[in-house]
Order: C-alpha cells, then structure tokens, then sequence
C-alpha cells in the first residue's frame, strides 16, 4: 500500500491541476477579492494580538512554505502593525529556530512599544529606514551572514520601481528551494484608479516588477501550483520559487 501521506499529495495535485483548467472558478476568485476590497477585508484579522492585514489563504500558504524551508531567516519589507512578523515568529518558534527581520521606512512608536513587548520578541529584529537605501541594504545584509536559508517577502511601496529595487536588493538572498514572496502583484488584475490616493496602479505594481525581474534573472520561477490552489490570493505570479 502506498504511503497516505505521499497519496495526499498525490490528490492535491490532481485538485491543483483541475483548478488550473477551471477558468470559470478563477475569475469567480477574481470577482470574490475585487469585491472584497471596499469592506477592507483584510482589516478583519489579527495574529497573537497584532493585526495582520492579510488575507488568510496567503497566510496558510506562507505556513507551508515555512515549514517546507525551515529558514534561519525571513526578510520582511513592509511592517504596518507587525501582525505578519508576529505570525512567521510564532511558526518559526514552533519549528524550533530562525528569526524575522521587519523594515519599515517609519515604526510608528506604538507599533514599535507592542512588538517589543510581545511573546515573540525574541525571534524579531526591526530595522526602521527605506528598504531600498544602501545603508538599509548593507545592515539587512550583515544581519544575513551565516543564514543557511533565506526567505524574503516584500511588501512595503508597491511601485514599480520601489519593488524592483527590492527585488534587486535582496532577492539573491533567497537560498535555493526558498521563496521570495512579493505582496499586492493583484494590482494588475484590478479595475484602474481603485487606489487613487496611492502611487501605484495597473501598468505600475509589484507584478510589474516581477515580470521585468524574471526577464533578467534565470534563479527563479514563479510557483504556479500555490497560486493555482490558493485561488484567492494578493501575489499572483508573486511566489517566486529560487530554483537554482
């Protein structure tokens, strides 16, 4: 008898595939999360006490690929109230060891004052300055030194240029069969103007930014099976898999 184990997997990935063919059930999700965004959706939950500002399907997903890497570091731009730093520190205290490095151009004090006063503290380092600047770049880049696994998420300024300089600034950290994960590519696949008082729009995102990235850099593949059983999710084509 086969292993039950390698039998589950076995008929995920047949699900994944069935969804791939599905085009009707995609452009159903695609409607579901367009229209989710005028109810804030992702305001409604939080992790350990901080909000994570996050839809969970992608943040099941993350735990899976934690838990597939087991990094000794995740790199994470973009910090809001910490709710995300929390959750990958909560997963790497369950796994046993690693840390979480959060960037933020400003930490607002009492973001700051609950994060430092957290259960998880341990396993989080903040750095306050633009993610993109070279004095930024260097420290995140000592504190990586002697990591054997990396994991990098991005999700800070979600233009074009913003994102491909991160992406440029840290993606050749990631380690082999690791992730770097980029936020808000569903940019893209919005109506235009949905963000009028933001920077970012169709033509100017994070996939955008991934699209060029890839053009240039043979390292990574986009994971098309997570997406594909995610259905619902902000990074299409933002998994981003380092593959040699």
């Amino acid at each position: 008898m086969d292993d039950p184990i390698e039998q589950f997997r076995q008929e995920v990935q047949r699900n994944i595939e069935g969804l791939k063919q599905d085009r009707d059930m995609q452009d159903l999700s695609r409607i579901w999360l367009r229209d989710t965004l005028k109810h804030r959706y992702s305001y409604n939950f939080s992790w350990m006490g901080r909000p994570i500002i996050q839809y969970p399907q992608d943040m099941m997903a993350m735990q899976e690929l934690i838990w597939s890497v087991q990094p000794d570091l995740i790199i994470e731009t973009g910090i809001a109230h910490g709710g995300s730093l929390v959750y990958y520190a909560s997963l790497l205290e369950l796994i046993g060891k690693g840390r979480v490095l959060g960037i933020d151009i400003e930490i607002r004090p009492h973001n700051r004052a609950a994060l430092e006063a957290h259960p998880m503290k341990k396993r989080i380092t903040l750095i306050e300055g633009s993610s993109i600047a070279p004095e930024t770049v260097a420290q995140v880049k000592r504190e990586a030194e002697g990591a054997r696994s990396v994991m990098v998420v991005l999700d800070s300024n979600h233009t074009h240029d913003h994102v491909l300089a991160e992406l440029d600034a840290y993606a050749g950290l990631v380690s082999v069969g690791s992730y770097c994960v980029v936020y808000d590519t569903v940019v893209e696949d919005l109506p235009p103007a949905l963000y009028p008082n933001r920077p970012w729009d169709v033509g100017n995102n994070p996939k955008t930014a991934v699209w060029e990235y890839l053009k240039r850099d043979p390292h990574f593949e986009i994971d098309a099976d997570l997406q594909a059983k995610l259905l619902v999710t902000v990074a299409p084509d933002g998994y981003l898999k380092r593959v040699r």
